[in-house]
């Protein structure tokens, strides 16, 4: 009997000495316990998923492609070049004395109206910027999802090291019972409470142990590896420190937000837009050259200036200042949406990181050494037959699930720290 009160103190005393915030206050920075070497790395994580991920790259190229728009939007157009002949049925042919006839080459070079290529060139420059902020978006979403996948994973590691240890225990205080209830000093039921109590944990074992494997295949999916590519055991699960307050995290938000930052370059695009749709009722203009050669007369030499027209103005170049500015109008109605939408998102994941943080700290504090003194005592009570087996283990199996959750809370805390970074676009998991 001694030997298995040991066993227990010794069990959760081990299991809680684990918890980083064990003995520590809420306000108090908690320290991340050294990573053995073949732990796995969340740094590690990170850089490869920035190097390889596939949605990155995407968005990494289209960036290149956008920005490859730019001077193409400020570009003259092509000049063209025109050589014909008249009056005689084989090209080219030396004139004949018709005076009609003649061979010659023209060039024309169009100008589109002053301020027109300048402003083609800052939409397509506003374009080129919005696409960068896409692909920050998407850089600071891979970074946020290998987070909360290594989380996942690592918070399915540690409820198994711990329920596997408590099956163990479990498994002799059952075969304790079968003793008893052989000798004549125990019921059967504690017996078959016990078996089924160890059933409940092997199928707890089972379901921790595929989604541990769905964090696995989400990692590798994100570092563009095989689904099935095994990993190192995670470096031990800690608690990190959040230093700002909402009100900072709001102004962060606001700040650095990509989609904000999206939302205001499209702004820009689209006043631009308007600037270039208001132009539209500006005439382009074209130049050309001509020589003409003909037989027994002088050759000619002609230039000519081309203005196109817009009399078609009111289902043309009006409709096309009214695309623009209803475009800009939606672009800000978005900006305003994200602005809002942002504003919760933050409060979101600060409420759920103030919570996991309080819940962790109430249950390294309070709910865990108080269970485990509660089994202590009933084990005790247990060994005296002051108290039966059926108390007994339903405190066990209470301590279980309380120290189960406290690591719960912590991967939830670190979550919801990951999914904040996007937002505010600071690092505030490392």
């Amino acid at each position: 009997m001694k030997f298995r009160h040991w066993l227990f103190c010794s069990t959760f005393i081990a299991l809680l000495a684990a918890s980083p915030a064990a003995g520590q206050s809420k306000n108090t920075q908690a320290q991340k316990p050294p990573a053995p070497g073949n732990a796995l790395r969340l740094d590690d994580l990170v850089a490869e998923a920035l190097r390889a991920n596939p949605e990155i790259k995407a968005a990494d190229l289209r960036v290149e492609a956008l920005r490859a728009r730019v001077p193409q939007a400020k570009a003259l157009p092509d000049p063209t070049v025109s050589i014909g002949w008249m009056g005689r049925p084989i090209p080219f042919d030396s004139p004949s004395t018709d005076p009609m006839a003649y061979r010659g080459v023209s060039a024309m070079q169009t100008f589109p109206f002053p301020g027109k290529l300048k402003l083609r060139g800052q939409v397509a420059d506003r374009e080129s910027q919005a696409a960068w902020w896409e692909y920050e978006a998407a850089r600071r979403s891979v970074v946020s999802h290998v987070k909360v996948a290594y989380f996942e994973y690592s918070y399915f590691h540690k409820a198994l090291e711990i329920i596997e240890n408590n099956r163990i225990l479990l498994d002799r205080l059952t075969k304790i019972a079968e003793t008893r209830y052989e000798a004549g000093k125990g019921l059967q039921q504690d017996v078959l409470k016990g078996q089924v109590e160890l059933s409940q944990l092997l199928e707890r074992i089972t379901i921790l142990s595929e989604e541990e494997q769905t964090a696995v295949a989400r990692i590798n999916t994100l570092l563009d590896r095989d689904p099935q590519t095994p990993l190192a055991p995670p470096a031990p699960l800690a608690q990190t420190q959040l230093t700002y307050t909402l009100d900072e995290l709001y102004r962060l938000a606001q700040a650095n937000d990509t989609g904000l930052q999206r939302d205001q370059r499209m702004i820009e695009r689209d006043q631009d837009a308007v600037g270039l749709a208001h132009k539209s009722y500006d005439p382009d203009f074209s130049v050309s050259y001509m020589y003409q050669q003909r037989s027994d007369m002088e050759d000619n030499y002609g230039a000519f200036v081309t203005l196109n027209i817009p009399i078609f103005y009111k289902s043309k170049q009006r409709q096309e200042v009214m695309e623009a500015s209803r475009n800009l109008a939606s672009e800000r109605s978005s900006r305003e949406n994200r602005r809002t939408t942002v504003n919760y998102l933050v409060k979101e994941q600060f409420i759920a990181a103030r919570q996991a943080s309080k819940l962790a700290v109430l249950y390294s504090q309070a709910i865990v050494p108080q269970s485990s003194q509660t089994l202590e005592s009933s084990e005790l009570a247990y060994q005296t037959g002051q108290a039966d087996f059926l108390t007994m283990l339903d405190n066990f199996m209470n301590t279980l699930d309380f120290q189960v959750n406290y690591y719960r809370q912590i991967s939830d805390y670190q979550i919801a720290l990951a999914r904040l970074e996007p937002l505010v676009g600071v690092e505030l998991v490392k």
